[in-house]
């Protein structure tokens, strides 16, 4: 089973042991409720690295509903069984209060993308997501961190906070993971009631068949998918809608 510290102290302590062995360290981060599409990242890292560290972190701040925060998963003993048939050292998972020692006060906040696409139907979301994500490359320091493209805009903002901070850290994308119907895995999937989940994969579907967004939003509009978007930018089409109380997001080359 891997070693889970609660502190920042003391993953520091064994941070420091490994980086004076010059030992290359990957980092996961994950809100738990771990999947397939979670073990092939740590199963990434573990093939480029000497050590794995992974977070479990269920992050208040990037919740723009009390009740999806509060009806996330949290499943640590099956989180824990996956990280170590992974690969993973060592987990990190601290309370709020050792992430947030000083609340709310300091935050990281991007203008421009942040504020499209997922932003523009979840104000706040990225600032959270950018705020914890900080947080957790300064505690890790690792040399590279581990993210799905599942969530594109959010791993493009990640790239640009990193860049914009000087992070030494290097940001590695990973293949989106995917059920044999062609549904992206997701934490989220599990809320899906029998019949959308047999609707669910038409999105990703859509997604690449159609030949334009506007075509796309209306051939999931049709099959009954709430479309909060769907927009083509430079080299990917990305998407997000609802079925019943369940939000799913995609994306694919173009």
């Amino acid at each position: 089973m891997p070693k889970i510290v609660h502190t920042v102290m003391e993953w520091r302590a064994l941070r420091s042991t490994h980086q004076a062995a010059g030992r290359i360290i990957g980092f996961v981060p994950t809100m738990g409720a771990l999947h397939r599409g979670h073990a092939s990242l740590i199963q990434a890292a573990r093939q480029e690295c000497d050590v794995v560290l992974a977070s479990v972190f269920v992050n208040p701040t990037q919740f723009d509903e009390a009740t999806d925060f509060d009806t996330y998963p949290r499943t640590l003993e099956a989180d824990l069984a996956l990280m170590e048939k992974a690969g993973v050292d060592t987990v990190f998972a601290p309370s709020v209060g050792e992430m947030y020692p000083n609340g709310r006060h300091y935050t990281v906040e991007e203008d421009t993308l942040s504020r499209e696409l997922c932003g523009a139907h979840r104000p706040g979301h990225f600032t959270g997501v950018l705020t914890v994500v900080m947080k957790l490359l300064q505690i890790a320091g690792a040399d590279r961190a581990y993210f799905g493209e599942k969530d594109w805009q959010q791993l493009q903002l990640i790239r640009g906070m990193a860049e914009a901070f000087f992070l030494e850290t290097e940001i590695v994308g990973w293949p989106t993971v995917r059920e044999a119907d062609g549904l992206a895995l997701s934490s989220r999937n599990v809320r899906l009631t029998p019949d959308e989940r047999t609707l669910a994969p038409r999105f990703h579907a859509i997604l690449q068949s159609a030949p334009d967004a506007t075509t796309a939003t209306e051939q999931l509009t049709t099959l009954g998918f709430r479309v909060d978007y769907v927009e083509d930018r430079p080299g990917r089409r990305l998407g997000a809608v609802r079925l019943g109380s369940t939000r799913l997001i995609d994306n694919v080359a173009r």
